[in-house]
């Protein structure tokens, strides 16, 4: 095995752990509802809540250039701590919904020094390849992003505490992995100083430009997807009147094999260019949008699960290759910010996406809400093939 290898093996398993912090409250929120006594609602308004968190992080994270001017390992490190000590927060007994949305935004103010960090490490030490690399590492997020859930599944009859319990460990655990055992890269270039301008000129290269534009579509429907798959399994079942779907169980492998496409896209984008490919998965999820209502009515519950589960690859698999297309077209000294503050802007659309849908819950059926999606994969693919740049081969 060569250097390179386990060093991306550290950043991945340190990636997955840390991202499990994600959606820990959305993995137990039906005993989060019955314990506080809140409103179905507050779905949406925790979800957003850990967006809105990593917002905010992002932004000052990349107004400051922390990414690159302080050792990536280090902001890491603190960060998973940081954030894994927050998430333990749910769990005081005293909450109501305002402090549990303080605690959730906290988490993901913290997740800001831990995702777009991670690509940050990815892209100093692997500067060919960085397609499949990122492939594996945005596998990482998705995984650990849908953890909670297999948790959920497979340890029902544990209090829903210990999944917050066990997640904040994990998290603590993937920030020293990578602190002890992953160096600066070999292609990191620091900041030399604070430059509160370089956020503001990146957005002038045509190239960066347009992967931003396809991001940005992406991210639109991403989070919300994720956030309510288990509200659109519940709906399936209430709707056809079937038994209840292992709920919990399906949540984890819908958005899990989220993983496999990440990885198997990277590696298509050795051959065939991220930008191809990237443009093809987000052609492909904004179709399951589109036909999400007949998915809905047909009352063929394996089509139903299999319909999501081609959902949960196809929303996913294009992230690592924009990000591969952002790092790439970014100035070598402010990568990191460049990643973070695309990151931060990605995310502030997640939250009028969940929001929207959220409201759109309450006054139309539920298999009509999430063509609404389909506008950010339209919008990305016009992005992209307004500002054409040549897809540089990984």
């Amino acid at each position: 095995m060569t250097r390179h290898r386990p060093i991306l093996l550290i950043i991945v398993i340190a990636q997955f752990c840390c991202t499990s912090l994600w959606f820990a409250s959305n993995a137990v929120m039906e005993g989060l509802l019955a314990d506080f006594g809140l409103e179905l609602t507050a779905l949406g308004h925790l979800t957003s809540a850990v967006q809105l968190g990593f917002i905010v992080g992002t932004l000052i994270f990349a107004l400051l250039s922390v990414a690159d001017r302080y050792a990536p390992s280090t902001v890491f490190f603190i960060c998973a701590l940081a954030g894994s000590i927050f998430n333990l927060g749910v769990l005081w007994n005293g909450n109501t919904l305002a402090t549990l949305i303080a605690f959730r935004s906290l988490t993901g103010f913290c997740l800001a020094g831990i995702y777009p960090v991670g690509m940050k490490i990815a892209a100093d030490h692997f500067e060919k390849g960085l397609g499949k690399s990122l492939g594996y590492l945005v596998g990482a997020l998705v995984l650990g992003t849908a953890f909670p859930h297999f948790l959920k599944a497979f340890t029902g009859a544990l209090p829903w505490k210990m999944i917050i319990i066990f997640t904040s460990i994990l998290a603590t655990l993937g920030g020293f992995a990578l602190f002890l055992l992953v160096p600066n890269g070999p292609y990191r270039k620091a900041a030399a100083k604070l430059d509160l301008s370089a956020s503001l000129h990146i957005f002038r290269k045509t190239g960066f430009r347009a992967a931003a534009y396809g991001y940005f579509g992406h991210m639109w429907e991403l989070y919300t997807f994720w956030a309510f798959v288990p509200a659109m399994l519940s709906a399936y079942s209430t709707l056809h009147g079937l038994p209840s779907f292992d709920v919990a169980l399906w949540a984890f492998l819908i958005i899990g094999v989220g993983g496999i496409g990440c990885v198997f896209s990277g590696l298509l984008s050795v051959s065939w260019g991220s930008k191809r490919i990237a443009s093809m998965a987000l052609t492909a999820s904004g179709c399951c949008c589109l036909i999400s209502p007949l998915m809905f009515m047909l009352d063929i519950p394996a089509l139903f699960l299999s319909f999501l589960l081609f959902w949960g690859v196809a929303v996913i698999a294009d992230s690592p290759l924009f990000s591969t297309l952002i790092a790439q077209h970014a100035p070598a000294h402010i990568k990191g910010t460049a990643l973070t503050l695309v990151n931060c802007i990605g995310y502030a659309i997640t939250i009028f996406s969940i929001q929207l849908i959220n409201v759109l819950m309450i006054d139309l059926d539920i298999q009509y809400v999430f063509i609404f999606l389909a506008i950010g994969p339209v919008l990305g693919l016009i992005g992209l093939s307004r500002n054409q740049y040549r897809s540089v081969k990984k």
